[in-house]
């Protein structure tokens, strides 16, 4: 069964009441509705509460966050991995530097999105308080409501660095014109909402629950939350202190893997099929059930084809013996391009010559740059049921994982390194991820920026496709290296010059309509 399905179901079901018709009250003077929910009856039970917590996650498969037809997915066209050449949703607009207070798509969805997560989860932490209950359930669904604020607030500071803090429930007549908040207070709070949730967050959930916030995941989002004000973008002056509050903040979730019984799962490509889902890498993701409440990442990936990769992704994979295809010992044969290459170029991408849903890839199949995203797609090189080949919009469940195992091991080797140079414990947490797909351990003896440069490496070839790499390439501060660059297809022709302004682009700007509605809100520079 699909987890979280009767926790979906049952939100559904209140969604449905909240919009039946009503009929007359016994009473004449009983004016609470007996067929619907209000402010004054929904905050009395704990089913009641359950749902609105589930509303709270739900916010997660929003178009601005993490569902859409393929959000995150279309998230990877913004950085030098893909394409999208129909700009879904801006993220071309994006990619080019063309954004701007009136470009709309990602960079206003991302922001109302969010802040109705946050509405959300503000008035469960408020309300809850009223809900007669068992204090341990009450405890655990407000630590749940912390993390969902936390990811919330993390995805608006991540690409606006100062926004608005709010920690009360939805109340226009005093939320309306608040200022942003320095990004530093709204990290801090963050921080605080992750500690208070990782203290009362259970390890585990039965299996009707999992898919839920745990103790691990709070860990897990602190760390990449310290690893970002540890990076460049937010931490100009290098404080060394920052990157040891990340590394240790990463050690924890590696120390806690015989309680979690996190590790890095045995199949790279299986790591993405539904079949597979809640494994012991997954530390959280996002749910989808179809046909409640599904994606399109199969009609994107198959057909639309508007996440495409590029060759200079493609050509980032090593050799199978660890060298780049430019070094003069790596083997590589022109020729014969894709042959012998990291395992993980085979799982993640369809390139020309490949086998994929029974037949041999021509170079015409995916005519935009020839490449095509396999990664969280549901076909591989076997021909499909009839029944699934061809899957429409919303028609695909595979979950999306916003926090995996492999994730945390390669964010320790980073800050790890940053703060301390490589030691044994970088090199081993960086050859873990490596060993999953077979690759050569990393050699060793290498000096600080040597490692800084694998692991650069590593986290592209690792996540490829995925949708982490933009900001990943954002937080080294290296956009404007990697993205003033063209885009180019299978045989080397360029289609797109991209362009990345430094003084600008490392932040989005904030809305037109956001700033017409709270002129004081400001406007990011040079927008």
């Amino acid at each position: 069964m699909k987890v979280m399905k009767n926790i979906y179901l049952s939100f559904l079901l209140s969604i449905l009441l909240l919009f039946v018709g009503g009929g007359c009250s016994d009473s004449m003077l009983d004016f609470q509705p007996k067929d619907r929910y209000t402010e004054g009856n929904f905050w009395v039970t704990e089913s009641s509460a359950d749902r609105y917590l589930t509303s709270c996650y739900a916010a997660l498969r929003t178009s601005g966050l993490y569902g859409g037809d393929a959000t995150p997915l279309f998230e990877e066209t913004a950085s030098p991995n893909a394409y999208n050449n129909s700009n879904t949703s801006s993220w071309n607009s994006i990619a080019v530097g063309l954004q701007s207070g009136s470009t709309g798509g990602i960079i206003a969805g991302r922001w109302s999105h969010a802040y109705g997560g946050i509405g959300r989860c503000n008035t469960l932490i408020q309300r809850i308080e009223e809900v007669p209950m068992e204090e341990s359930v009450k405890q655990r669904m407000i630590g749940e409501a912390l993390f969902l604020r936390a990811l919330f607030y993390f995805n608006l500071t991540a690409y606006w660095g100062d926004v608005p803090l709010i920690l009360d429930p939805p109340n226009p007549a005093t939320q309306s014109n608040l200022p942003r908040d320095p990004m530093e207070t709204v990290i801090r709070q963050i921080r605080e909402d992750l500690d208070r949730a990782a203290a009362i967050l259970p390890l585990h959930y039965g299996s009707n629950d999992i898919g839920r916030a745990t103790k691990g995941a709070a860990k897990a989002l602190k760390a990449k939350v310290l690893l970002f004000e540890a990076s460049p973008l937010f931490n100009p002056t290098n404080d060394q202190q920052k990157w040891k509050n990340a590394a240790d903040a990463a050690a924890e979730v590696i120390d806690m893997a015989n309680e979690t019984g996190y590790g890095l799962y045995r199949d790279y490509r299986g790591l993405f099929l539904p079949d597979n889902e809640n494994n012991e890498e997954v530390i959280f993701d996002v749910q989808f059930i179809f046909p409640f409440l599904g994606n399109s990442f199969d009609l994107i990936n198959r057909q639309y084809n508007t996440n495409a990769p590029t060759l200079s992704l493609v050509n980032a994979y090593e050799m199978k013996n660890g060298l780049p295809i430019l070094d003069p010992a790596s083997g590589y044969d022109p020729n014969n391009p894709y042959a012998n290459r990291d395992p993980r170029l085979e799982a993640t991408i369809v390139y020309p010559g490949s086998r994929y849903m029974g037949e041999i890839v021509s170079n015409t199949r995916f005519a935009i740059t020839g490449f095509g995203l396999k990664k969280y797609g549901i076909y591989t090189e076997d021909k499909p049921d009839d029944a699934l080949a061809d899957l429409k919009a919303g028609q695909s469940y595979t979950n999306y994982i916003v926090l995996r195992y492999a994730d945390v091991l390669l964010m320790y080797a980073e800050a790890k390194n940053e703060f301390s140079g490589p030691d044994e414990s970088v090199y081993n947490a960086i050859d873990a991820v490596r060993r999953r797909v077979d690759m050569p351990d990393i050699p060793r003896g290498l000096n600080q920026e040597e490692v800084r440069g694998i692991i650069q490496r590593e986290r592209r070839i690792e996540f490829a496709g995925e949708g982490y790499y933009y900001n990943d390439v954002r937080r080294w501060k290296i956009a404007e290296t990697v993205m003033n660059t063209g885009v180019y297809t299978w045989d080397n022709k360029i289609i797109e010059q991209r362009s990345f302004n430094p003084q600008r682009d490392y932040w989005w700007p904030i809305t037109d309509v956001e700033r017409d509605l709270n002129p004081i809100l400001g406007q990011n520079p040079n927008y």
